[in-house]
């Protein structure tokens, strides 16, 4: 699943806010990311941050940095499988940012089906696009 939305930033402005685990909750469009937990300032590849998560219940979530192309490309998945991934494409006056939910490696597909995850993740993905889109306005 993938959602797009251009920016008025350059991709690596975009890019250091998506590499800073704290800043996550500012821009989240799920309501579900409350704060970081733990993990490095700044994200680089095989890194690990903890994230405080609200679902309907508190519950807390480590993700790996599986994929890294400073300023172009990252994305990180949890024990599920999944990943969510972040592309930036440079273009006139700002940057046009992708946010896929690639859900073809989760490990409980029935699940994220038994929540509703992937009809919700859309709406979320596009007020996540929106709300950074707004920071950077």
């Amino acid at each position: 699943m993938s959602v797009s939305q251009f920016v008025p930033a350059a991709a690596a402005e975009i890019f250091d806010l998506l590499a800073t685990p704290k800043m996550h909750a500012v821009i989240d469009g799920s309501g579900s990311v409350r704060a970081e937990l733990n993990g490095p300032a700044r994200l680089s590849l095989g890194a690990k941050f903890g994230m405080s998560m609200r679902l309907g219940v508190p519950y807390r979530i480590t993700n790996t940095v599986v994929e890294f192309d400073e300023g172009r490309r990252i994305g990180w998945r949890h024990f599920g499988g999944h990943v969510w991934r972040y592309l930036l494409e440079p273009v006139e006056g700002g940057t046009l940012v992708t946010e896929q939910f690639d859900y073809s490696t989760n490990r409980a597909n029935w699940f994220l089906r038994a929540i509703n995850a992937i009809a919700t993740n859309e709406v979320s993905m596009r007020n996540t696009l929106l709300n950074l889109a707004k920071h950077f306005s």
